[in-house]
Formats: structure tokens, C-alpha cells, sequence
């Protein structure tokens, strides 16, 4: 099986050497080049096509943001835009996923070993995913063995049976990943605005999810945040999992739902991860849920959309020719844990006729 060919774009000689130590440490992964700026890329890429890019957002001569647009105007490849940037230039970022990029990570910061070791994981899985994104032509506008991959257990314990009864309300659970960020605002936007509440895990680095959920609330008519430890789950409103630190669970008080922002470690690989939410969902909602699995790299979420359905929810999954990475929903369709699959276009239709009394 051949490597995944990478070519690293960043303008700081420390990141490139750190980025290229991280992904060659992964047999699977060949780091072919290691560019300074966008210039010396395109002369790489001329010579050899990579598989991936790694780019950064801020370099002299031209930005990360500028080379992209180019880029996927007249050659796509995968791109995975790496910065140091956190909340202040989120929304720099969130262009970026417009312009065409698969997936955000942040450089891994020195120093901290837990931190360190947490971004080597997830540094290599987002290039893997990335390496199988299906991308499409725009216009022009240390060496560790693989962390053990806990399951939903190491946060919560297995769902014991039928949930609660139904409630007047119903609530939808979606999760995604790769490709995830788009995916999502193309569903919310089509939602009007006394939807069933929705909560959201969306694979994203710290600090990002804020400025990802303020973009949707601008565009959608539905209410779209970060979700914050207490919130309610109500009509018309989205909460989007806050991203990289901890866990967002579903919890019943009375007839209504609140989340609740829990520490815990990575499941599936991720925190938070889709799997907490839906076994959550699972235990606390049963019938009075509809779980969505998204575009996305591996198998988070495939686990507990299994749990939701067996539990009495109604469940669906975005079908490959509309998944940026056919990964979770393909896992989940495996384990028959999809009531049905249905393409990105039909997703909020669906959402809306399964809540309906």
C-alpha cells in the first residue's frame, strides 16, 4: 500500500522540522516536501503532485487563505490548514474551509507532553482523512504506538434499556467530522425557525467552535451557539459542542433537556467525541431522539447511533456520494445502526418529518 505523500507549507523553519519529525513518525505518511511559502510549493508541486497539503495561514509574499483559492481553482488537493492562530483568527479559518480546505488543526504548542502527544494523534488521523476527501474544482474567489482508542465506556456506562417516555418535544443529535463544517451549515441553513432543538458535535480544534457557531447564526434562521455546561435544549435553537477540551452530554431534567460540558478522556480518538453525545442521547432521551451521522474520518458516533436506534430513536446517515469522507456514516450503515441513508440535500427534510407529531 503506498504512503500518503505530504507536502508541509509553513514560513517557520521550527514548525516544518516539528511537522515533518510528527507526520514521518507514522509509517504510513511520507512528508515529500517541507515549503517555506507558497512560491516554493508551486515549484514542488509542479515536480511531484502531493496528496495532502499541510498549509499555514499567515506567511510573507502571500497568505494561506490567497494560495488556497488558487489552488483549488486549477489544481484541488486536499489541504489541511494548520495555524497557531486560536479564536482571534477563527473567522480567517472559517474562510478557509469555504475556499475549499478538508479539515483545521492547530500547530502542537512544545513543552507539554500530554498536549504534545494528543496533537501527534490528531495531526496524523486529519491528514489520513484528509488523503481520502473528495475535493472539487472552485472558482477562483516522539515515536509512540497508537494511543489505546477508548470507547463511550470511559465517560459513561452502557444504556440499560428502553429511555424515558416520549415528551411533547423532541430532540436531534448530529455528528460529523471531516468535511463536517459545510456539511452542516447546509442543513441548518435549511431549517426554519422553530425547529426541534439540535445538538452538534463537530470535530474542531479548541476555541474554534465559538466563531464556527456565531458564522451559523448569522446565516441560519434558527439560533446557532457554543453550547455552555446548563444550557437548555430548546425549539429553534442550536448547540454546537465546544471544541478539542471536553465532552457535551444529554441530560433529562423533568419534561426538558439541558447539556451537560463534562472533562473526560478521548473516546473514539476524539473529545469531544460523537459517541459520548449519542450513548447520552441513548440513556436519557431514547424515543424522543433522532441521531444524524455526518461526513467524517473514522468511526466516532457509529457506536452510540447503534445505542440511539436500539434505544427507540429514529436515525440517519449522510449517504458517500455527499460525504467529503465516507468514514462514520459508512462504520454506522455497517453495524446497521441507520434507519436510513439519505444524501446531504435530504438530511434537513428528513429531520424535520421524523420530529413531527
Amino acid at each position: 500500500m503506498s504512503k500518503i505523500r505530504v507536502l508541509i507549507i509553513d514560513d517557520s523553519a521550527s514548525v516544518r522540522q516539528a511537522m515533518t519529525a510528527i507526520l514521518s513518525e507514522d509509517p504510513a505518511i511520507e512528508v515529500i516536501a517541507a515549503a517555506a511559502d507558497p512560491f516554493a510549493a508551486a515549484r514542488h508541486i509542479q515536480e511531484e503532485i502531493p496528496d495532502v497539503i499541510t498549509l499555514d495561514v499567515e506567511m510573507p509574499r502571500m497568505d494561506g487563505v490567497t494560495f488556497l483559492r488558487k489552488l483549488m481553482s486549477q489544481k484541488p488537493i486536499p489541504v489541511v490548514m494548520c495555524s497557531s492562530l486560536v479564536e482571534e483568527g477563527s473567522e480567517t479559518l472559517l474562510q478557509a474551509l469555504e475556499a475549499g480546505a478538508v479539515d483545521v488543526i492547530l500547530k502542537p504548542r512544545m513543552g507539554v507532553a500530554d498536549h504534545l502527544n494528543d496533537a501527534k494523534m490528531r495531526i496524523r488521523e486529519t491528514v489520513k482523512g484528509a488523503a481520502r476527501a473528495r475535493v472539487r474544482t472552485r472558482s477562483a474567489s516522539r515515536l509512540n504506538s497508537p494511543a489505546a482508542k477508548l470507547t463511550a465506556d470511559a465517560v459513561l456506562p452502557p444504556p440499560t434499556g428502553r429511555a424515558m417516555s416520549r415528551t411533547t418535544e423532541m430532540v436531534v443529535c448530529i455528528g460529523a467530522s471531516t468535511g463536517g463544517t459545510e456539511a452542516l451549515r447546509e442543513v441548518l441553513e435549511a431549517l426554519p425557525a422553530n425547529s426541534p432543538g439540535i445538538v452538534i458535535v463537530q470535530h474542531m480544534p479548541e476555541s474554534f467552535t465559538r466563531a464556527f457557531a456565531k458564522r451559523l447564526n448569522g446565516l441560519c434562521q434558527v439560533d446557532v451557539k457554543e453550547a455552555e455546561d446548563g444550557d437548555t435544549v430548546m425549539r429553534g435553537h442550536v448547540l454546537i459542542a465546544p471544541g478539542g477540551l471536553r465532552h457535551m452530554m444529554l441530560e433529562r431534567q423533568g419534561a426538558r433537556y439541558v447539556v451537560a460540558i463534562k472533562e473526560g478522556p478521548l473516546v473514539s480518538r476524539h473529545r469531544p467525541s460523537v459517541d459520548v453525545l449519542f450513548r447520552s442521547a441513548a440513556r436519557n432521551a431514547g424515543s424522543n431522539a433522532v441521531g444524524i451521522i455526518m461526513t467524517g474520518m473514522g468511526d466516532d458516533g457509529a457506536r452510540g447511533l447503534l445505542e440511539m436506534k436500539q434505544a427507540g430513536a429514529r436515525t440517519f446517515a449522510q449517504d458517500e456520494a455527499t460525504s467529503v469522507v465516507f468514514g462514520m456514516p459508512k462504520e454506522a450503515i455497517a453495524r446497521g445502526a441507520a434507519d436510513r441513508v439519505v444524501p446531504l440535500s435530504a438530511i434537513a427534510r428528513e429531520l424535520l418529518q421524523a420530529t413531527a407529531r
